[in-house]
């Protein structure tokens, strides 16, 4: 009991999603065949309220595919190399 009363009180992380403009939208919109266009996607995507939360939580969760955040699988792994590498520049500064 004492479990469900704590996922009650617990903010829901995933609220975001529900003030996201793909509510509703056909996912397979997010997820083309490979070389298929991804601009309609990331048209929904675009002044979307929750993109930055989309983003990180697809970042954080290493989804491979799909738009997400209005990024594609190629922009994501970018960014995830990009961090990997500031963060072993800051740890090298720090020692």
């Amino acid at each position: 009991m004492s479990q469900l009363i704590d996922l009650l009180l617990q903010p829901n992380e995933l609220a975001w999603q529900r003030q996201a403009n793909c509510m509703g939208v056909d996912p397979d919109l997010f997820f083309p065949e490979r070389g298929a266009s991804t601009r309609e996607a990331k048209e929904v995507c675009r002044g979307c309220v929750v993109q930055e939360d989309c983003l990180e939580y697809a970042l954080a969760n290493s989804e491979k595919f799909g738009i997400w955040g209005g990024l594609s699988e190629r922009e994501r792994r970018r960014i995830r190399r990009r961090r990997a590498l500031e963060r072993r520049s800051a740890g090298d500064a720090a020692s």
